[in-house]
């Protein structure tokens, strides 16, 4: 009998069964946080998942499968044109407008398929910090200064960020630019660029637009296109359909027979908008799931990513519920705390509210009601701003995942340079103003 390996596990037994046996079952806090955590969960599912995850794993699958591994190494590989590819980065990350977690699967399907790891991670912080809706709703709430502060910082943040990563981790990209390099050969694109860019947009134009969200002003543009919202996706998805149909190696028949019941229920139950993205969702699986050639492939490449980045995004969550709550409630962490820890402009409270903001999990435009609250029990503006600039791009569901893609030396100096650089931006701008 190995005793060494015994003890670990007669240790590990132990340990679990202290922790059951102190477990502060009926204390108020630790009830309300175990709550918290599932009310977190509930509301990211019923709000995350459907129409951000979803459609965001069936674009990374496709740029796996119908994107070639030369043209992004083309444009965004480590011998890319810098300019290019860096500015490629930042502007397709912040068209799409998505929070720190439907942005996952997206990165993982171009680093994957050959994108240097600068470029990746500046997409990957461009994503959910460069968002014009929230930028504007920041400045509009809290304050003209704090919007433009946030804007310039994200756009630099994102391009600096991936511009060190690209260097600290060079000798691990060059190795990986010359594997990719060999294994992609003479591999052509298996249709024009300009029917991959139609067909990537629609897919693209789907995901902004099922989540536009509400404005707080009842006029103007934004407000606009919320309430034609479901008439843009739909227009959109009958676009893409036609493009599935003439353009890609998929069951006709079968693409044909799931838009029925699609079209049925967006025409008889306009009020139940989910019901038919639903309907859609599921009939696109199937057809591409049981068809041969690319479609199969796409399905195989979205269901990969699927599996790989759903368990961890909902443990995160689960943790992150338990630990923070939800916005505008508390966890286990009581709120008074972090009031009371980001009250001036000093190096800790900006270090403090850099580090609570990687951790906290924020949907799209959540920050800024949160920020709101946080500026009038007293927090600073500095801080403020190093929670704007960490929170929606970071969160503890969001490490998890660019782990299991990159591994825990990347991320954690991925997390190390997005903290510090809120940190060192809230201080400064908490100087200024």
């Amino acid at each position: 009998m190995e005793w060494k390996k015994e003890w670990k596990i007669l240790l590990a037994i132990g340990a679990i069964f202290a922790i059951f046996f102190y477990l502060p079952i009926g204390e108020p806090r630790f009830d309300n946080a175990i709550f918290e955590a599932l009310y977190l969960t509930k509301w990211y599912a019923q709000e995350h998942v459907i129409l951000c995850l979803l459609p965001a794993f069936f674009i990374a699958g496709a740029i796996s499968v119908f994107i070639s591994q030369q043209s992004v190494m083309k444009y965004l590989g480590a011998k890319a044109n810098k300019v290019v590819a860096y500015g490629v980065a930042s502007i397709s990350g912040g068209i799409l407008a998505v929070c720190s977690c439907t942005v996952l699967p997206l990165f993982a399907g171009i680093y994957k398929m050959g994108a240097g790891l600068g470029p990746a991670t500046t997409f990957l912080y461009s994503g959910p910090a460069i968002n014009v809706m929230a930028v504007i709703l920041t400045a509009n709430v809290l304050g003209i200064e704090i919007g433009i502060a946030r804007a310039v910082g994200a756009v630099f943040f994102s391009i600096i960020i991936g511009i060190l990563m690209q260097f600290i981790f060079r000798k691990e990209e060059l190795e990986k630019e010359k594997s990719m390099a060999f294994n992609a050969g003479d591999e052509e694109e298996k249709r024009p660029l300009w029917k991959n860019i139609i067909y990537f947009g629609l897919m693209v134009a789907i995901l902004i637009f099922s989540n536009w969200g509400s404005p707080d002003d009842s006029t103007g543009l934004w407000n606009f296109i919320y309430s034609i919202k479901w008439y843009l996706t739909g227009a959109f998805s009958i676009g893409l359909l036609l493009v599935l149909l003439f353009w890609f190696d998929i069951n006709k028949t079968k693409l044909l027979i799931i838009s029925v019941p699609v079209i049925l229920l967006a025409i008889f139950i306009p009020e139940s908008p989910m019901l038919p993205f639903i309907a859609a969702i599921i009939g696109l699986s199937w057809a591409t799931s049981t068809s041969e050639g690319e479609g199969s492939s796409w399905f195989d490449a979205t269901w990969d990513f699927t599996k790989q980045i759903m368990p961890l995004l909902f443990y995160g969550v689960l943790v992150a519920g338990f630990a923070l709550g939800r916005p505008g409630s508390e966890g286990i962490i009581p709120s008074e705390w972090i009031n009371q820890a980001v009250g001036d402009n000093s190096i800790s409270s900006n270090l403090f509210a850099s580090i609570v903001g990687s951790f906290m999990y924020f949907a799209t435009l959540t920050e800024i009601p949160i920020l709101q609250g946080l500026l009038g029990n007293g927090m600073d503006k500095g801080p403020a701003l190093a929670l704007l600039l960490s929170g929606p791009a970071l969160s503890l569901p969001n490490m998890l995942v660019i782990k299991s893609v990159i591994g825990w030396k990347k991320t954690g100096v991925y997390v190390l340079l997005v903290v510090i650089m809120s940190t060192v931006t809230g201080l400064i701008y908490g100087s200024l103003f």
